[in-house]
C-alpha cells in the first residue's frame, strides 16, 4: 500500500501536481469510491446512565466480553484498596459490579496498549500530587492479565520492568510481532510539552536491541519538529507495516524496523489537533472491497496558538469543526487532505468505530481547550458514515443528547454487546463534585438502533485465530438475513481522545447455503491487525452485528523478548541516580495472585 512512500517527496512538483489531478476523483469519494455502502439501521437511537466506575475514568480499555478497566490519577476517589484511595478499577458491563485494583504507582495522563498475549501494558504517568500515596509513575510499566475468577491485578516492580526515561502524555500502538512501541511525552508535568521537558524519543515493550540501539530510547526528529502541542501523538498501525504519526499540525509515516521518518502533509487550515488541543481519530475500516488502503480520519481540535499563558486560553474561543481525512497512498498523499465540516465545533471528541462500519462522535467541548479551560459542552453524538457521498456523511437524526457534560479526562468505548460506553470527565486538580464541571463516575450506554432488531448469534469461536486461519462459525440468523460478513475489531485503549490501536478488519468469510455455518479466513498478515485481542462481530446485511465474542489473534503467544536488550536498558536507565522504588509483594492488593514474572518468553 505504501510501498512509493519513501520517495513521494523526492518527486519534482509537476509529478505531484499530475498525480493530484490523476486521483482527485478518488481523493474526493476516499475509499467510499471503491467500496459499495454498508447497510445500516435507521430508527431511533438510545441512551441510558447505568452505574458508576468507582474511580473517575481517565483511561478506559475492554479487558473482556464482560470487563472493562478504569484508570485515574491518584485522588480522593470514594473507592478504596489496601488502606488508601484506589485509582483502578475494573467494572462488570453485566452487573455494574466495581472492583478496585491496586498498582504500584500514579497512572495520571499514562498509555496502554495490549500485548499479543493479551496483557495490557500501562506505560508512564506522574509523581503522586494529590494524594500522597504511590509512587512516581512517569518511568513506570504496568502489567495487567485479565482474567475471568476477579482475582488478578496488577503487576508493577520498576526493578524489573520499567521505561527507558521519564514519559508523562506519551502515547502507544502495538506492532505487528506483537510488542509495544511508546512514543513521546515529556520528562516533568506541563499543560503543553515544550523544548525544556520534552521526551524526544521513542521505546518498545519488551525491549528491542534495534537500528543500533540496544534496548534504549530512540530519537524522534519528529518529537520536536511538532512542539508545542504534541502530547498524546495520533498513532496508528498500517498494513504495510508502518505507522501513521501525527501531532499538533504535523504528520507523518515512521517505518520502526529502520528508524524513518516520511513527513506527511500538514493537518489542514493551521488546526491543532493534539493535547492539549485534542482531536479525534479514527484507521477508517481495512475491508477486501477497499484492498486494505489505509485512510486516516482526523476531527476537531483548535486554531488556537500553542505558545502563550494557560491561564489566558478563552474558554470560550471556538474549536474546529474540521474533519481531515488522508488516503495513505502516493496518490492519495499526493491528492492531500480532503476537509469536511462537523455540524459542530468539537475539542476532546471521541472518534468510536461500529461494527457496521460507521463511525460515532462523542464528548468534548465546543469552546476552549484541554484542563479547565473548556466550555460548552458537546452533549449530542454525531454519526459519521465515511462510505456515504461527500455532503452526506454527518447526522444526528435519532440520537438523544446526553445531560451529563464529558469535558475533560472523560472517555468512550465501543463494547462487546455493540453498545458505546461514555464515562468520565474531571477537569479538576482533585475529586470535586460541587462545580460546574464536577468529577464524573456515572456512566452511559449509547446504543444504536441494530440493538433493537433481532440479532445473529454463533458459536465456535476459537480461543485464537492465527493468520490466514479458515474456521466455521455455527451461526443463527434472523429470518430476514440473506447474507453476512465479519467485522474484526479492537476497541483499543482511550485516553485523552486518543483511541491506541483502535481498528476495524473485514475477514473474508463465506456462508453456506443453509444459512447454518460460516467460513471465515483469519487476518492476511500480521500488520493488517497485529496480533493480540479482538471481538469478532457478525454482521447481517442488513447492518445488525452479532454480540462481539472475544479471541486473539495469532497464537497467543508473547512478544519476542530479547533478554540482552532488556538487561542493557535495566543498566542504562538505572545510571539516571533515580531511586527505585520496592516491589509489591505477593498477595498484595485486592486481587490474590499479583504476577510475579515478567510476561513469559517466546519459546520461538
Amino acid at each position: 500500500m505504501l510501498f512509493s512512500l519513501k520517495k513521494l517527496y523526492e518527486y519534482p512538483t509537476i509529478v505531484l501536481a499530475v498525480l493530484s489531478s490523476v486521483y482527485a476523483s478518488i481523493a474526493s469519494g476516499s475509499t467510499a469510491a471503491k467500496e459499495h455502502r454498508r447497510a445500516v439501521v435507521p430508527g431511533q437511537w438510545s441512551l441510558v446512565q447505568n452505574g458508576t466506575t468507582g474511580v473517575s475514568a481517565m483511561q478506559l480499555a475492554v479487558t473482556s466480553e464482560n470487563t472493562v478497566i478504569i484508570l485515574d490519577k491518584v485522588e480522593h476517589n470514594p473507592l478504596t484498596v489496601d488502606g488508601h484511595v484506589a485509582w483502578v478499577s475494573e467494572v462488570n458491563l453485566e452487573t455494574k459490579a466495581i472492583r478496585a485494583l491496586n498498582p504500584a504507582s500514579n497512572t495520571w495522563c499514562a498509555t496502554g496498549s495490549f500485548l499479543s498475549n493479551g496483557t495490557l501494558v500501562s506505560s508512564g504517568g506522574n509523581p503522586v500530587q494529590v494524594v500522597i500515596t504511590g509512587e512516581d509513575g512517569r518511568q513506570a510499566l504496568r502489567l495487567f492479565t485479565p482474567c475471568n475468577d476477579g482475582t488478578c491485578d496488577i503487576f508493577e516492580n520498576q526493578d524489573v520492568i520499567r521505561l527507558t526515561s521519564f514519559r508523562w502524555y506519551p502515547a502507544s500502538v502495538r506492532v505487528e510481532d506483537g510488542s509495544v512501541l511508546i512514543f513521546g511525552g515529556s520528562m516533568v508535568a506541563g499543560f503543553i510539552d515544550d523544548a525544556s521537558i520534552i521526551n524526544p524519543t521513542y521505546e518498545f515493550f519488551p525491549s528491542k536491541n534495534i537500528n543500533g540501539f540496544n534496548g534504549v530510547q530512540i530519537p524522534s526528529q519528529f518529537l520536536h519538529d511538532s512542539l508545542n502541542a504534541n502530547h498524546f501523538p495520533i498513532m496508528m498501525y498500517l498494513p504495510d507495516g508502518t505507522i501513521f504519526v501525527a501531532a499538533n499540525q504535523k504528520a507523518m509515516i515512521l517505518d520502526w524496523k529502520t528508524n524513518t521518518e516520511t513527513r506527511l502533509p500538514d493537518i489542514p487550515n493551521g488546526v491543532r489537533i493534539t493535547s492539549p488541543f485534542s482531536a479525534g481519530a479514527a484507521l477508517l475500516p481495512l475491508t477486501p472491497e477497499n484492498d486494505y488502503t489505509p485512510e486516516v480520519l482526523i476531527c476537531g481540535g483548535t486554531t488556537l496558538p500553542d505558545s502563550f499563558d494557560p491561564s489566558a486560553i478563552d474558554p470560550e474561543f471556538p474549536a474546529s469543526d474540521q474533519c481531515s481525512r488522508l488516503i495513505l497512498t502516493a496518490a492519495g498523499i499526493a491528492a492531500g487532505w480532503q476537509v469536511e465540516t462537523m455540524p459542530q465545533t468539537r475539542i476532546m471528541l471521541e472518534l468510536i468505530l461500529l461494527p457496521d462500519g460507521r463511525v460515532v462522535i462523542v464528548n468534548g467541548a465546543q469552546t476552549g481547550a484541554s484542563g479547565p479551560n473548556a466550555d460548552n459542552p458537546a452533549l449530542m453524538p454525531v454519526v459519521y458514515d465515511p462510505a456515504a457521498p461527500s455532503g452526506q456523511r454527518f447526522s444526528s437524526d435519532g440520537i438523544p443528547a446526553s445531560v451529563i457534560p464529558r469535558m475533560y479526562h472523560s472517555t468512550a468505548t465501543l463494547i462487546p454487546d455493540g453498545t458505546i460506553m461514555l464515562a468520565g470527565s474531571n477537569p479538576n486538580v482533585d475529586v470535586d463534585t460541587t462545580v460546574r464541571f464536577p468529577t464524573e463516575y456515572r456512566m452511559e450506554f449509547l446504543s444504536p438502533p441494530y440493538m433493537s432488531r433481532p440479532r445473529p448469534t454463533y458459536t465456535e469461536l476459537p480461543a485464537t485465530v492465527d493468520y490466514t486461519q479458515t474456521f466455521t462459525l455455527s451461526v443463527s440468523l434472523p429470518d430476514t438475513a440473506s447474507n453476512v460478513s465479519v467485522a474484526l475489531m479492537d476497541p483499543g485503549f482511550a485516553t485523552h481522545g486518543v483511541h491506541m490501536d483502535q481498528r476495524m478488519l473485514k475477514l473474508v468469510s463465506a456462508l453456506s447455503t443453509d444459512k447454518t455455518t460460516l467460513t471465515v479466513t483469519g487476518p492476511p498478515t500480521p500488520a493488517l491487525y497485529p496480533p493480540g485481542p479482538a471481538y469478532l462481530f457478525v454482521v447481517t446485511d442488513e447492518g445488525v452485528p452479532s454480540f462481539g465474542h472475544k479471541t486473539i489473534i495469532g497464537t497467543g503467544a508473547a512478544p519476542p523478548n530479547d533478554a540482552g536488550a532488556t538487561a542493557n536498558m535495566l543498566a542504562v536507565s538505572a545510571q539516571s541516580g533515580v531511586d527505585w522504588p520496592s516491589s509489591p509483594t505477593q498477595g498484595e492488593g485486592e486481587g490474590s495472585d499479583i504476577a510475579t514474572a515478567m510476561i513469559p518468553v517466546d519459546s520461538a
